[in-house]
């Protein structure tokens, strides 16, 4: 489905078909080894189902939702959880800031390529459960995004409850690059969070 539906559908570049398995595929499962068993997942901007559908795949203890806002990327991975007999994936069309409080916090939540990471720890730690954790698949600048966001937002990030970060290695054994992940640990649930404020 990936290297002919999502190709056709604009949701995977023509060039990245050929190299789906290593690049993406593998990529993606090795995330897994963070995750607990039967933990809870909300994939953040799963597009064409990138790490949220693979972690489905490889892992059917985990309750996993796909959260993206554009309808023809919801349509394709509703059609592919189907395809695929996924009973314990769940599709949600909407941003991540609009199911905080509307969807159950969650042990861990997914984004792979979504944002830079100040901007995607306000969107995704609100939907991570006390004790839980972000992670966020990132490139090989990991570790100089981490620290500038640790330096430059530490207020922010305490305000919503992130605990400790660090950057995390999967697949070494498996790929010639291992995936780099993110971590930021959530140590408490605030009761409630700043509204945006509206653009005039």
């Amino acid at each position: 489905m990936l290297t002919t539906d999502a190709v056709v559908r604009g949701l995977i570049g023509p060039r990245e078909a050929p190299r789906i398995w290593a690049r993406h595929l593998l990529n993606c499962a090795v995330v897994a080894d963070l995750i607990p068993v039967g933990a809870s997942v909300v994939d953040v901007g799963s597009g064409a189902g990138l790490p949220g559908m693979v972690l489905a795949v490889a892992r059917t203890d985990l309750t996993i939702t796909l959260i993206e806002p554009l309808a023809r990327r919801t349509a394709f991975l509703t059609e592919a959880v189907a395809a695929l007999g996924l009973e314990r994936t769940t599709v949600v069309r909407a941003r991540a800031e609009e199911c905080v409080g509307k969807l159950p916090v969650a042990d861990v939540v997914t984004a792979r390529a979504v944002a830079p990471l100040d901007r995607l720890a306000g969107w995704c730690l609100p939907l991570v459960a006390a004790g839980g954790r972000l992670l966020a698949v990132k490139g090989a600048g990991a570790g100089a995004e981490l620290a500038t966001l640790l330096s430059g937002h530490a207020a922010a990030l305490a305000r919503l409850g992130a605990g400790a970060a660090a950057v995390r290695f999967c697949g070494d054994e498996l790929l010639e690059e291992p995936t780099t992940v993110v971590e930021i640990v959530r140590d408490r649930v605030l009761e409630s969070y700043p509204r945006a404020r509206k653009k005039r």
